[in-house]
């Protein structure tokens, strides 16, 4: 039997999750769900219905999980506890210092409801929160490297265009190759913020405004570019429709330990990951932990739980039997 999915929003996440769905013979799309005229929005599945958000409520019982597409800012501290008194739910909660809170607010409704919430799923959070628990449990004695890039940063390149004077900008995070190096070579240096990344700007400035001074201002940004080293290139709309307009990402996370009686023995484990796509990405880790939150649900489980939590066996659309025969 399918696993019903809904979705709700649909922008780049939501149609991500949309494709995903379909890549997965187990789940189906069963509505869509948006803040915007149900009528002005054209989904690719066809038949599948969209309703506005406000209808989530009246078909509580047609859905077996929900994911929330929302943005972490303001969107799913308010949307995930919400939906978690009346689905099974998954979101991608991504403000690493805020998840305890996000978690404790989520858990009390799922608890009530008697739902599961697996919040903070993708890659970061989520992936790479995995590989570092693997890392940190197998290798104590050693530190982890978490490297971003080269991609593209939705939130800052959001920073940039609210700047006076400039029209459009995309914002790469890149890891700076000497750090990345150092970490491989088993040293476990110290770090600091700017040595190891750095931050490329494409602005595409209004007319008449004051280049300079907007340069300045990104270089000077705290908590986005203060400290990092930042270039700032200028460059036509056109350029920057022709040249950046997909949204790569990735990155990698790094485990450097030692063991022996003297410590005398260096291990690297590395997971990295290279996008095309983020959201898409993001939105196929959502599906493959939405199908883990319907089980867990059906076995009487529930509260909040993140990627930390769930057994890997539970994402897989494979059986047990099939798991133990093809991948151990």
């Amino acid at each position: 039997m399918s696993i019903k999915i809904g979705i709700y929003g649909y922008g780049n996440l939501g149609r991500g999750v949309e494709n995903a769905v379909r890549q997965n013979e187990d789940l189906e799309l069963a509505a869509v769900f948006t803040r915007r005229d149900p009528s002005s929005l054209k989904i690719n599945t066809p038949g599948v219905p969209v309703y506005h958000a406000d209808k989530a409520v009246e078909l509580k019982d047609e859905i077996d999980v929900m994911i929330i597409c929302g943005g972490s800012a303001t969107d799913l501290p308010e949307q995930t506890p919400a939906l978690a008194k009346l689905f099974n739910v998954v979101d991608s909660f991504d403000t690493h210092a805020k998840i305890p809170e996000h978690f404790k607010n989520v858990d009390a409704c799922a608890k009530e409801s008697g739902k599961v919430a697996v919040i903070s799923v993708g890659w970061d959070p989520g992936m790479f929160s995995v590989n570092r628990l693997y890392g940190g449990a197998i290798l104590p004695d050693g530190k982890d490297y978490t490297f971003w890039g080269r991609g593209v940063s939705q939130g800052h390149s959001d920073a940039i265009r609210r700047i006076d004077g400039v029209a459009d900008a995309k914002q790469y995070t890149i890891p700076v190759d000497e750090a990345l190096e150092a970490v491989r070579g088993g040293t476990n240096p110290e770090l600091t913020t700017r040595q190891k990344h750095i931050r490329e700007c494409f602005v595409v400035a209004k007319e008449g405004a004051d280049k300079a001074k907007i340069e300045e201002e990104i270089k000077t940004m705290p908590n986005y570019f203060a400290d990092y080293d930042t270039t700032v290139h200028f460059i036509s709309q056109q350029e920057l429709n022709e040249n950046h307009s997909s949204i790569p990402h990735g990155g990698f996370v790094i485990r450097c330990g030692k063991t022996g009686a003297n410590l005398e023995n260096t291990h690297i484990i590395e997971y990295s990951l290279k996008l095309d796509s983020n959201p898409e990405f993001t939105s196929s880790v959502l599906v493959a932990f939405a199908r883990a939150a319907a089980r867990l649900n059906s076995e009487g489980a529930s509260g909040c739980k993140t990627v930390l939590d769930i057994p890997p066996a539970y994402i897989s659309p494979k059986s047990g039997e099939e798991l133990r025969k093809e991948l151990l």
